[in-house]
């Protein structure tokens, strides 16, 4: 189904942190996501230049949500999770044109019309 009401939110984080993430997504209206294991890889000279440590093990939260909770969603996550925080997270969202799969939340004056 063509839409442009969803974008893709992607947090990546340490390892170990992303059921924290998907629990501030929650806080802000987000039903789920995905869990990614993924590996970080930075080159020394560019680790040393920004001043970071680089973890390899990495998570990456993966979930769809519609377009209105996005800025709020990412805001919230950055806020807890970024690069000062302890789980080190980056969090950046693409728009999605195509979604097969999802069901729309009814609200409840919609529900009882139906």
């Amino acid at each position: 189904m063509k839409t442009n009401d969803y974008e893709v939110i992607f947090a990546i984080v340490n390892s170990g942190y992303a059921e924290d993430v998907m629990d501030i997504a929650r806080e802000q209206g987000v039903r789920g996501g995905t869990i990614l294991n993924a590996r970080g890889v930075l080159r020394e000279e560019a680790a040393a230049f920004f001043g970071i440590t680089l973890h390899q093990d990495k998570e990456i939260l993966m979930t769809v949500v519609e377009r209105e909770l996005r800025d709020k969603v990412l805001n919230a996550i950055y806020k807890e999770m970024g690069m000062a925080k302890k789980a080190k997270g980056i969090a950046f969202s693409l728009p999605v044109s195509d979604v097969a799969g999802l069901v729309p939340v009814q609200q409840p004056q919609e529900a009882e019309a139906e």
